[in-house]
C-alpha cells in the first residue's frame, strides 16, 4: 500500500523523467558510438573502445568544411531573422494598420507549411530570378523560414509587457531611444534570445530546404546524409556529441546566471 501511495504522489515526476530519458536516448547512443572503432565502413555495431575519432575530429575529408559552412549560414540566418522578426513583432503588437490580421495569419504559414512545399517554391523563385544556387540562396531561404519562429517568440514576450513601465520612463524624462534601450529592450530580451536560439538550431539542422536550394554547396546535414550512403564515419558522432555538450553547458550557464540574479534581487 505505501508503494502505491508513493507512486501516485510521484507519478508526474516519474512520467517526466521517463519521457526525458526517452528523448535523450539517441544522444546517449551517439555519445557511446563516438568512442567506437568500427572494423568496416559503418559505425552501427560496437567493436572496440577508442579515442581515435576524438583525437582527429576533422580526419574525414570535407567534413569540417561543411560544418564551418553550416555554422556560418546558421549565424547569419539567426542575425537576419532575429532583427527582422523583432521589428515585425513590435509592429504587429504596438501599431494598428491595414491588413494587420492578414499579416498575423501569414506569419504562421511557414510554420504550418510542409518543408518540401516551401523548398520547391523557393527553388522555383530562385530559378525564375536566375539566381545561382549556393550560399546566398541557402541563407535567404533559412532567414525566410526562421523569421516566423522569431516573430512568434518575440510577439508573445512583447504582448506580456506592462506599458506602465515605459510610461514611467517617459515621466522621468527619458527619450524614445533611452526608453527603448533601457526599458523595452531588456524586458523583451528573453523572447528575442529564445527566437534567436531557435533560429540557429533550425537553420543548422535543416536538410530539406537546404538540399533543394544548395546547388553544389554541401552543408553539414547534407554531408551526414551523403556519408550515410557510403558509410558513417565515427567523427560525425564526435561532432554531434560535442554540439550536444555545448548546448547543455549553455543551458546550465544560463540557469546559474538566472539563479544569481534572483538571489541578488531577493
Amino acid at each position: 500500500m505505501p508503494v502505491v501511495t508513493w507512486l501516485k504522489r510521484h507519478l508526474v515526476v516519474i512520467g517526466g523523467l521517463l519521457t526525458l530519458g526517452y528523448l535523450l536516448l539517441p544522444n546517449v547512443v551517439v555519445t557511446v558510438f563516438s568512442f567506437n572503432k568500427p572494423k568496416g565502413r559503418f559505425n552501427y555495431e560496437w567493436q572496440q573502445f577508442s579515442f581515435d575519432a576524438w583525437k582527429d575530429p576533422c580526419g574525414v575529408a570535407d567534413m569540417c568544411g561543411s560544418l564551418s559552412l553550416s555554422l556560418q549560414i546558421a549565424f547569419w540566418a539567426t542575425v537576419g531573422a532575429t532583427v527582422l522578426g523583432t521589428m515585425i513583432a513590435f509592429a504587429l503588437v504596438r501599431y494598428r494598420f491595414r491588413a494587420r490580421g492578414s499579416v498575423n495569419s501569414l506569419i504562421f504559414l511557414p510554420m504550418a507549411m510542409p518543408e518540401v512545399v516551401m523548398a520547391a517554391s523557393l527553388l522555383t523563385l530562385f530559378l525564375n530570378l536566375g539566381a545561382p544556387l549556393g550560399f546566398w540562396t541557402i541563407l535567404i531561404a533559412h532567414i525566410m523560414f526562421c523569421l516566423s519562429f522569431v516573430v512568434v517568440a518575440v510577439k508573445a514576450r512583447v504582448m506580456s509587457m506592462d506599458p506602465r513601465l515605459e510610461q514611467a520612463a517617459q515621466d522621468l524624462y527619458a527619450g524614445p531611444a533611452q526608453t527603448f534601450l533601457r526599458v523595452t529592450l531588456p524586458i523583451a530580451a528573453p523572447g528575442i534570445a529564445a527566437g534567436a536560439l531557435l533560429s540557429f538550431a533550425l537553420s543548422f539542422d535543416d536538410f530539406i530546404i537546404t538540399n533543394f536550394n544548395a546547388g553544389s554547396t554541401v552543408t553539414f546535414p547534407m554531408f551526414v546524409w551523403g556519408s550515410a550512403q557510403r558509410g558513417t564515419p565515427v567523427q560525425i558522432n564526435v561532432i554531434g556529441t560535442a554540439m550536444f555538450l555545448v548546448a547543455v553547458l549553455l543551458v546550465l550557464f544560463s540557469m546559474v546566471l538566472g539563479n544569481r540574479r534572483n538571489r541578488q534581487k531577493a
